[in-house]
């Protein structure tokens, strides 16, 4: 496959799987297509799963960022209400870990890249957290944002470099 298509494919693959996880999980989520751009572009984000894409001819980093109100509303959403959300409560931390499992995993099938394998996702909490990578290395970075109704934003930031 060539090198566009393998990136097409992984961003499709993974876009598309954070909508299709997220709503059998029970989220209303929607991305906003008008407003998916190059680069990073992410605001007031409290926790991310960072998870490793490693093939022949390919590597990057997918990073699933959440605002306060995605975090909350997921943790809500996924445990039944049973579940109060903490930023960094092992518990709510697992759901979110659990939730980047799924996509990741959900990703790699719908890709039909073979070669193509990702990491456990590494989770992040903090205020403001930001996603910087250096696009003069040949790494192209992709921001796909997604709301979930009631509220929340979640941002898929896709950075990867093909051969």
């Amino acid at each position: 496959m060539a090198g566009m298509d393998k990136l097409v494919a992984l961003v499709n693959s993974f876009a598309s799987a954070v909508l299709s996880v997220g709503r059998e999980v029970g989220l209303n989520i929607t991305l906003n297509k008008a407003k998916v751009s190059q680069g990073v572009k992410v605001e007031n984000i409290c926790t991310a799963a960072l998870i490793g894409v490693v093939g022949v001819g390919s590597r990057g980093t997918v990073n699933i960022m959440l605002n306060k109100d995605a975090f909350e509303n997921i943790i809500k959403t996924m445990s039944g209400g049973m579940i109060a959300p903490q930023l960094g409560d092992d518990v709510s931390m697992s759901v979110i870990g659990e939730l980047s499992n799924m996509i990741g995993g959900r990703a790699l099938v719908q890709s039909s890249l073979g070669t193509v394998d990702v990491t456990p996702p590494q989770l992040i909490v903090g205020e403001n957290i930001k996603n910087v990578t250096k696009e003069d290395t040949g790494m192209k970075s992709f921001t796909l944002p997604f709301s979930l109704d009631p509220s929340g934003g979640v941002f898929l930031v896709l950075s990867f470099k093909i051969d």
